[in-house]
């Protein structure tokens, strides 16, 4: 399954996150893609504050993650832009940020290749004139579980935010 938004602006951006953070009850791999500036770690940290984290959420280009608790879910925010070795994620015990109660959202997800969760959900974002167009692909039952319920909320699966 998958949805297409045209979001005009990172308000947009963050508005669509919020919304898929609302309907994720399951834990949650999601794979972010886009260009450099494309708004992923703004979608992240729309997502992580509207499952209730109230504090700074801080992007993860150094650290590769940056962990959150809310409301018995681990959240953890990767940014592997500057991973220089998919095996250095063995070193951060990487298999440990995809049991049954985190939800992972993975920039760059394919620097992390042979080494990462399969992900529920892959977001590819691009630029579209001066918005974003937003392309969510379900990639397992959670996934179209998740898709299913946003697009209930949206009640059209080409909408602009």
């Amino acid at each position: 399954m998958q949805l297409e938004f045209y979001c005009a602006d990172e308000q947009a951006t963050q508005a669509l996150a919020q919304q898929l953070a609302k309907h994720c009850q399951h834990a949650m791999v999601v794979y972010l893609n886009g260009d450099l500036g494309a708004g992923k770690t703004s979608f992240c940290r729309a997502f992580i504050q509207a499952r209730g984290y109230s504090g700074r959420v801080k992007s993860p280009t150094y650290t590769l993650v940056e962990p959150y608790e809310v409301r018995g879910w681990r959240l953890f925010h990767f940014d592997l832009y500057r991973l220089a070795d998919p095996e250095e994620l063995e070193f951060i015990g990487i298999r440990d940020y995809f049991a049954e109660d985190c939800i992972s959202l993975i920039e760059w997800p394919e620097k992390g290749a042979g080494l990462l969760a399969a992900a529920d959900l892959q977001i590819n974002i691009n630029f579209t004139g001066d918005g974003r167009t937003l392309k969510l692909e379900s990639q397992s039952e959670k996934g179209d579980l998740l898709l299913q319920q946003l697009r209930t909320t949206t009640h059209d699966s080409k909408m602009s935010y």
